[in-house]
């Protein structure tokens, strides 16, 4: 009966519109209630949620990454990925995917690399002829590799819901390889498309332009380096390293590039608070959600009942793979991260399945969800910056789907590819 009351209320509130995070603090209010426990334990559990160390990272990712998408940095990256892939068939969507892998170091965030790359890439497509939905569909799709590559906050959060035993380093380098195969997925899909219908191939420049562009580039590429080496080589920890970072952008958008100004700076700054807020708010209140679920004992009931079904590690991992991909259609990210890894990854544990690498299927699986309806974050701000509707956008993006999920496969079932990078540095 508690699971029903527990379930039962989260999915009520869910379907009339209830913001995520009230969905999972008043269910696990009303659940702890009908047990006869403290309701205070909702809170403490709450307040315990949000009261790590290592959360610190993700407001100052949030802020470099809102300094540098203020500061001029897509616009550069951009140029840059013109001149290296855009002579080839569909150049300027090949140039958004290529863009989106540049910049998705830096922001971290999907929605943030779909509003800016899209903003700068959906015109410029429109005027050089292209269809509106094939450069919404392919800003759409490709904001999902900023999850995969450093520093994306939402790593961080995997590792907190796993209860902090998963180096955040380890998660940062295991999605590096896997974040570069979708992207060669999605330039696949592109100039599948793109040759399908006939768009224009633009010139090349020559190399000269490139070391030009890429010079010009240095400063806000550097921030990636910056990151990653600092963390994966233990010089700091991913909480400083994002101290560091949102410094460093500081520096290049005031200094180096100049682009940055006071308004511009205090609208980053009120954009970081407000994402940080939605963050945390739903880390605490999924953090009551995820104690209760320990607690009903419902990680161990599903080993039980996956071992009832197979003992075969790859169907629990496309039993998984099918449940998550539903979730994501009706629910955010950053919550269902929080509610799904106590759930999920004790069961992929007792298959022998590498926490690391389920980390990366569960963020890649989770990223496709963003980008579908009806609750696709990242549709919706592509839809709004392409100034189409939905179905305008998702009656045309299946091949771009397609490439996501067969990345997601071969991730899946092939663990050297999560797993290879980080073994270097061990």
């Amino acid at each position: 009966m508690e699971l029903w009351i527990l379930f039962g209320t989260f999915s009520f509130l869910l379907l009339i519109g209830t913001p995520v995070a009230f969905c999972l603090g008043m269910s696990s209010l009303a659940t702890v209630l009908y047990l006869g426990l403290p309701p205070v334990i909702v809170f403490q559990r709450l307040n315990s949620g949000v009261s790590v160390f290592a959360l610190m990272a993700i407001p100052f990712f949030i802020f470099a990454g809102e300094l540098m998408v203020r500061g001029d940095i897509a616009r550069r990256l951009v140029a840059l990925a013109g001149s290296l892939v855009g002579h080839f068939r569909g150049g300027l969507g090949q140039v958004n995917i290529t863009a989106s892998l540049l910049f998705g170091g830096i922001s971290g965030s999907a929605a943030a690399d779909a509003s800016a790359i899209g903003g700068l890439m959906i015109p410029q497509m429109k005027e050089r002829g292209y269809d509106v939905d094939y450069g919404v569909n392919i800003t759409v799709i490709s904001a999902i590799i900023a999850l995969m590559i450093p520093p994306s906050h939402n790593m961080i959060i995997y590792s907190i819901a796993a209860g902090g035993k998963i180096s955040i380093a380890d998660l940062f380098t295991a999605g590096i390889l896997p974040g570069i195969i979708l992207a060669i997925a999605l330039m696949s899909a592109a100039w599948y498309v793109a040759k399908k219908r006939n768009y224009p191939i633009e010139t090349f420049k020559g190399w000269g332009n490139v070391r030009r562009l890429a010079i010009g580039a240095i400063p806000g590429i550097m921030l990636i380096g910056i990151i990653f080496g600092g963390v994966r080589s233990g010089v700091f920890t991913a909480s400083e390293s994002s101290c560091i970072a949102a410094v460093y952008a500081l520096l290049v958008t005031t200094l180096a590039y100049k682009t940055l100004n006071l308004d511009g700076f205090i609208a980053a700054g009120m954009a970081a608070v407000r994402t940080t807020a939605m963050v945390l708010m739903v880390i605490g209140c999924a953090a009551s959600f995820g104690w209760l679920l320990a607690f009903l004992k419902v990680p161990a009931e599903l080993v039980a009942f996956m071992r009832h079904i197979s003992d075969n590690p790859y169907v629990i991992l496309i039993l998984i793979n099918v449940v998550l991909l539903i979730l994501g259609t009706f629910m955010d990210m950053s919550p269902l991260i929080v509610i799904t890894t106590p759930i999920f990854l004790p069961v992929a544990e007792a298959f022998g399945i590498d926490p690391v690498h389920f980390g990366v299927i569960l963020i890649l699986n989770l990223g496709i969800g963003l980008c579908t309806p009806p609750v696709g974050a990242v549709l919706f701000v592509g839809c709004a910056v392409g100034k189409i509707t939905v179905w305008q956008t998702v009656r045309t993006i299946g091949p771009f789907y397609l490439a996501a999920f067969a990345t997601l496969m071969l991730v899946t079932y092939i663990p050297a590819l999560s797993l290879a990078v980080p073994a270097l540095f061990h």
